[in-house]
């Protein structure tokens, strides 16, 4: 499925240091909107996978990534927020 047609995709390397990995403002009001932030996990920094994507969605709720799509009219309630950790070939979506 293409999803330029219906999301603007953002990433990190077009919005610059200290922001969010990827964006997905939706083109029609009634889609939702994404930000998705990545991790590679550090065992020096954390023990677990699921340590690695909770610091991902907690990066997203410190950062106030939400900012950016709520300036443009988009509900909070309508921001979905994921966190993945990336440890090897193993991954976690959180």
């Amino acid at each position: 499925m293409e999803l330029a047609d219906r999301y603007v995709i953002t990433s990190n390397r077009e919005s610059g240091f200290e922001r969010y990995d990827v964006i997905l403002k939706p083109r029609k009001k009634e889609d939702d909107a994404f930000i998705l932030e990545f991790k590679v996990h550090d065992p020096d920094d954390e023990k677990t996978l699921q340590d690695t994507v909770e610091a991902a969605l907690k990066q997203i709720e410190d950062m106030n990534y939400k900012s950016v799509l709520m300036e443009e009219g988009i509900c909070e309630d309508r921001i979905r927020k994921y966190g993945f950790g990336f440890e090897g070939k193993r991954v976690l979506i959180g």
